[in-house]
């Protein structure tokens, strides 16, 4: 399918050929008939992208400090490497669409194949011919209501917010700043809500646009003087509110909504402007200053935007969703014109052309729209090049799924140089990724559904490096189908998924590897050997993550299963490797922190036996300084002592005599861990670590977790492959 994608890094547009998405559990496939360029949100976008390194940094010096802080613990090369893979991600450009359904999703029951909707979100209404969208973010569309009206529903909605916060009553005066889209929109609302209305900006012909849908006045601010044609408009009373629609980073719109703004009036911000508020005259008249949150309560909200949770209607009237059904309503009734407001139409194979002429000002626009053919064949896998020979299958025949910023770095370029692997097909949830990825590492093809993987009889192995959720599914169904497996960790994210992958494994055993790397480190190796016939050991397991929000993903128990599930099970990995025995019981407490950013379970003292008689405890927090060094382990027998600092230092004390390397940058165990699979896949069925192993590492963990809920010490009962 045909997409308009951002190159981050170069700042280049791009019209990609990527594999079409599917339906995603809680959401809908959407087959794009229209959708509406955002000029001034998108030229912003683009401008940011097309700056230097040393322009970007400037534009985000809060990123910088993350890049630093980040290289002191982990090494330049390190973190170069990874602003570098994040940067190379492709961003799709668009959030306001509209089309028809294609399929839905499990849990998705109002919405059928046929239906014609609207669509919203950044990354799930793009210009793209078929977009996977939340079901929360997908509106019908009524019947009097066009495709090319529909697709204006989300800048509607942004407008409708910004009208909302001011909140207006019947004969307010009102001043609109800036008469693109959003500000024309917001004219039409206004005067539906029975206000008198003003409107600035410095293009005479969208003054003149505004005063064709409604307008009451029009200054143009390249012959207007606008205080004082404000003072004669209010009667020298001033604007009860004036809302700022505008897009620049000038301070001038936030400047002059104070001069014409009245004593205890409000101003509402709803475009992206520079925001320095010159205090004198918003004290002496005490104006109120508020920020709209684009397009409705639910923005920003991953429990409503990605989970597909609504706000009780009783408690929250408008979200981001019914702020669409009302605008979409209102283009019904005809009291909101929008397809008035399209300048420019061009079809998406000519899109190009549409941004080379909003960013050259080659001529005057306001809605730019692109349109979509609904009878075209959409591709769902894209073959980038012919598969191998015969004598490939001597090799190992991969297919991946994800390709996120960790797989980009970490995992497949250890798969891509190797000379005994076929990298086959990728598939990630977002196909522009999927294509950029592939063509960066050489796969044979690519495609935006799991199960084209799963369909490959020409693949050996799967690996899984998707959201957590996902891995005891991904694997289960791999498994059944003969595949060899590798998941990234945590291979599931609680006791019902364990026990079913284990139920699989006893009915299809087979090769089946986790992502625990830290145990393949190079320093890991020689702390092991440093210890090696020294009996028992004692364990002290430091960790400093860092603030993790409890906004997260990784938090949401089905999703991510919380920091104790989701990293943890590193730490606990290690441990058990260089014990060289299992654990077999746990115990933990958790802070009390009482605040409901932080989660308590991020934040936890944990003790675990193992079989030798060794001992572990691991100190984990997001409470401390994200700056300071994030891990050490100590290390205790047998009258030796090893500390174990990031992966950049080793210090073994033994006989009396200290030892300690160092390293520029770390090195967490990736490669080597890669190149062990490999080999051991080729084999046959066989993995790195031996499954019940690895089982009994995610026992431990849910181990611990229970411990800290009951307040007692927890057995932690082995896994037992054979049938009972």
């Amino acid at each position: 399918m045909k997409q308009v994608l951002q190159n981050v890094k170069s700042g280049e547009l791009e019209l990609a050929d990527a594999p079409a998405p599917a339906a995603f559990d809680g959401g809908a496939a959407v087959r794009t008939r229209s959708s509406i360029i955002s000029a001034g949100t998108e030229k912003m976008l683009i401008e940011l992208a097309s700056k230097s390194l040393l322009g970007k940094a400037q534009a985000r010096p809060d990123l910088v400090k993350q890049v630093i802080d980040k290289a002191k613990k982990e090494g330049w090369l390190a973190t170069f490497k990874n602003v570098m893979s994040k940067m190379e991600k492709p961003m799709p450009l668009g959030y306001s669409a509209s089309g028809v359904v294609e399929s839905v999703g499990a849990g998705v029951s109002d919405l059928s194949p046929g239906d014609r909707v609207a669509v919203a979100g950044a990354g799930y209404a793009c210009h793209a011919e078929i977009n996977a969208v939340p079901k929360n973010l997908i509106a019908k569309i009524p019947p009097d209501v066009s495709f090319e009206e529909a697709a204006y529903s989300t800048i509607a909605s942004i407008a409708l917010q910004g009208v909302r916060l001011a909140k207006p009553e019947l004969g307010d005066l009102v001043v609109v700043s800036g008469l693109g889209l959003i500000g024309i929109i917001a004219v039409q609302l206004l005067k539906a809500n029975g206000c008198r209305v003003a409107g600035i900006d410095t293009d005479a012909s969208k003054v003149k646009l505004a005063l064709e849908h409604g307008l009451d006045l029009g200054i143009d601010l390249s012959k207007d003087e606008p205080v004082s044609a404000i003072d004669r408009f209010t009667g020298g009373r001033g604007a009860d509110h004036t809302l700022i629609a505008a897009a620049t980073k000038s301070n001038q719109p936030i400047e002059l909504a104070g001069e014409i703004t009245r004593r205890k009036g409000q101003v509402v911000a709803v475009g992206a402007v520079g925001m320095n508020i010159p205090r004198d005259v918003y004290y002496k008249k005490e104006i109120e200053v508020k920020i709209s949150m684009s397009y409705g309560p639910g923005r920003y909200d991953p429990s409503y935007e990605e989970g597909g949770v609504d706000y009780p209607y009783d408690y929250v009237r408008w979200t981001e969703q019914r702020n669409m059904e009302a605008v979409l309503a209102l283009m019904a009734q005809k009291k909101l014109r929008v397809e008035s407001l399209t300048s420019h139409r061009f079809p998406i194979e000519r899109a190009l052309e549409a941004y080379e002429m909003i960013k050259s000002g080659s001529e005057p626009y306001v809605g730019v729209a692109l349109t979509f053919s609904e009878d075209k064949e959409i591709e769902r896998v894209v073959r980038l090049k012919e598969p191998a020979t015969s004598e490939a299958r001597e090799k190992l025949r991969v297919g991946f799924v994800g390709a996120g910023n960790y797989a980009a770095l970490h995992l497949i370029p250890h798969l891509s140089k190797r000379s005994d692997v076929v990298l086959r097909g990728l598939a990630t949830a977002t196909g522009a990724n999927a294509r950029r990825k592939a063509d960066k590492f050489g796969f044979e093809y690519c495609a935006a559904d799991y199960d084209e993987l799963l369909g490959d009889e020409a693949t050996d192995a799967i690996f899984i490096a998707t959201r957590h959720r996902t891995h005891a599914d991904y694997a289960v169904a791999a498994l059944e189908k003969g595949k060899r497996v590798f998941v990234e960790k945590p291979m599931v994210v609680n006791e019902e998924q364990l026990g079913r992958l284990v139920e699989t494994y006893r009915e299809k055993p087979g090769a089946l590897m986790v992502g625990l790397n830290r145990r393949f480190a190079p320093m890991t190796e020689s702390l092991k050997n440093a210890f090696e016939g020294a009996g028992p050991k004692q364990m002290i397991y430091r960790v400093n993550s860092g603030h993790i929000p409890t906004s997260s993903w990784l938090h949401e128990p089905e999703e991510g299963g919380g920091m104790l599930v989701g990293e943890m099970c590193h730490f606990v990995d290690l441990m058990t490797h260089v014990a060289g025995a299992k654990p077999v019981a746990a115990s933990g407490f958790s802070m009390t922190i009482g605040n409901a950013t932080i989660s308590d379970l991020d934040n936890v003292a944990l003790s675990f036996s193992f079989a030798d008689g060794s001992v572990g405890s691991l100190l984990y927090n997001t409470v401390g300084d994200k700056s300071a060094p994030k891990e050490r382990l100590e290390v205790y027998g047998g009258g030796n002592v090893g500390t174990l600092d990031d992966f950049r230092e080793l210090t073994i004390f033994q006989k009396g005599k200290r030892s300690k390397t160092k390293a520029a940058n770390q090195n967490k165990g990736q490669a080597p861990m890669m190149a062990a699979t490999v080999e051991a896949f080729r084999a046959g069925v066989e993995s790195p670590i031996p499954f019940d192993e690895l089982t009994d590492v995610m026992r431990a963990v849910f181990a611990a977790r229970r411990s800290i809920v009951e307040g007692t010490v927890v057995e932690i009962a082995p896994t037992r492959l054979e049938r009972e």
